[in-house]
């Protein structure tokens, strides 16, 4: 039986439970389709957004439930 994986936020030295993904892509070496996905917690939500933002690369965010949907 395989153990369902843990969820940490990706923030540097954040180890938090995530519960926001977002998905995002560098049009410059990925493809459209392609999603890279960065992890979330409550706190770091917004700065990870806002620096793949600034950046043109933030898709879109989505619960960590969403991901399997």
């Amino acid at each position: 039986m395989t153990e369902p994986q843990e969820t940490i936020c990706s923030a540097k030295g954040c180890r938090a439970a995530a519960v926001w993904a977002l998905r995002w892509n560098n049009p410059k070496i990925h493809t459209p389709e392609r999603r890279k996905v960065w992890l979330a917690c409550d706190e770091h939500r917004a700065s990870l957004s806002s620096f793949l933002d600034r950046r043109s690369f933030l898709c879109d965010v989505v619960p960590v439930g969403e991901l399997d949907a």
